[in-house]
């Protein structure tokens, strides 16, 4: 027995060696293949990763650095396109997404000389657009140079229309949110929006709905700082018109409205103290609203145009939703139909903004009909676009200089402009608060 019992203890002490040595062997391969695929993946990641004694800048500044890098390939892709549409024509970039351009177009072998502003708001969001007065008062006039001078502007061109004699604005005109005066004709005009540092346009027919509200009546106001069209109308005047207000139609009575209650009713003109209120209308009218003496005025803007920051008025439309559309005779716009020097804009939702001068009434440039204008905008790629002030108005202002050729090389002092301003890293940070 005790010699079996050692044979079968030698057999399997040697298939129990044998299954521990190809065990071992099994163990050692798969030991082997682990530490490989390990390696591979530690020779991966280093790889993708930054070296690990590398310094890596804190957060603020590699955010900065993207920014920086992509403020620089925009720009240089904004200059890229602008060479690419104006091939072969005089094109010089004077600050960061702003680009001019000079060039002379043949009509029926007339020459028509040329001035075009391209400017677009989201390759260099300092940019901002806004209206600006000749005066603190209604009734002034300045040079478009001198407007854009006093504020600092890089940009400018002449706005709307505005009465010779006074300078009164003959139009819409909405500067940072206050209603300066109210549209004729239901003209067309831009509005402006501004939201934290993005810029958007809308451009449209302007209608302000003004109500006089007291405690029995509701009235409707039909303008507000526009000379007196009709016999019938109420009107209103702030004192952003002049110091003093016009005098009433005939039959009619001016009210003083001073902290929204009527304090004076006059039959003749009366003075407009700082923020204070006349209305112009009919005796019956206001001696109504005299009786309940407090009073509020409601001004609405178009459902589109509500949180607009500026809007300024002119006309008429050039380019229509990128087509051509001259609505010069519902704006009653024709005595303006026929060749002459020419202001414009028009802009892409994309952020491209165009100002443009047609320099006219001379050898050397003949001028552009509205219908010619409104062709030239088309074909610059511009999805709206309208028509501004022209004739000796006409003026383009870039960085100090007059650029087109205007009347007297200033123009005429004008009501109003159209400017540009570049803000500074200070007054960007606290316009987006």
């Amino acid at each position: 027995m005790s010699t079996q019992t050692n044979d079968y203890s030698g057999y399997y002490g040697a298939y129990l060696s044998e299954y521990l040595a190809k065990t071992n062997a099994q163990d050692t391969r798969i030991n082997y293949i682990l530490a490989f695929i390990i390696i591979c993946i530690m020779l991966a990641l280093l790889g993708v990763s930054k070296p690990i004694f590398a310094k890596t800048p804190p957060p603020n500044e590699q955010i900065i650095a993207q920014v920086v890098n992509e403020e620089v390939y925009t720009n240089e892709q904004f200059r890229q396109n602008i060479k690419e549409k104006y091939k072969g024509l005089n094109v010089t970039f004077p600050n960061s997404g702003v680009a001019h351009i000079k060039k002379v177009k043949y009509i029926n072998s007339k020459p028509i000389k040329i001035n075009i502003i391209e400017i677009n708001t989201k390759v260099n969001k300092n940019l901002r657009i806004k209206p600006q007065t000749a005066g603190v008062k209604l009734n002034s006039k300045s040079s478009v140079r001198s407007i854009a001078k006093k504020q600092n502007a890089i940009i400018a061109i002449n706005g709307g229309f505005f009465k010779p004699q006074t300078g009164v604005p003959l139009g819409a005109l909405m500067i940072d949110g206050e209603v300066l005066s109210g549209p004729i004709y239901n003209r067309v005009g831009i509005a402006i929006f501004e939201k934290g540092n993005k810029t958007t346009f809308k451009m449209q027919n302007i209608d302000f709905d003004i109500k006089a509200i007291t405690k029995n009546n509701t009235v409707k106001i039909d303008n507000i700082n526009q000379p007196r069209m009709l016999a019938t109308h109420t009107l209103m005047y702030t004192s952003a018109w002049s110091k003093i207000s016009p005098p009433p139609p005939k039959n009619g009575y001016n009210a003083l409205i001073v902290n929204n209650n009527i304090v004076k009713i006059s039959a003749n003109a009366i003075e407009i103290p700082q923020g204070a209120t006349v209305i112009q209308g009919s005796k019956e009218l206001i001696s109504k609203l005299g009786k309940d003496r407090e009073i509020h005025i409601d001004i609405q803007l178009q459902d589109e145009l509500k949180n607009a920051k500026h809007i300024i008025g002119a006309g008429p439309y050039l380019v229509k939703n990128s087509q051509i559309y001259t609505d010069y005779k519902e704006q009653k716009l024709q005595a303006i139909s026929g060749k002459n020097p020419r202001s414009a804009i028009g802009y892409k939702d994309d952020g491209t903004f165009i100002f443009v001068t047609v320099d006219g009434r001379e050898q050397s440039s003949v001028g552009m009909t509205l219908f010619e204008l409104a062709s030239l905008m088309k074909d610059l790629g511009v999805e709206q676009a309208m028509n501004f002030d022209g004739g000796s108005s006409s003026a383009l202002y870039l960085n100090g200089k007059i650029v087109n050729t205007a009347v007297n090389k200033e123009g005429i002092r004008v009501s109003n402009a159209l400017t540009v301003i570049e803000l500074q890293n200070d007054e960007l940070q606290i316009s987006g608060l």
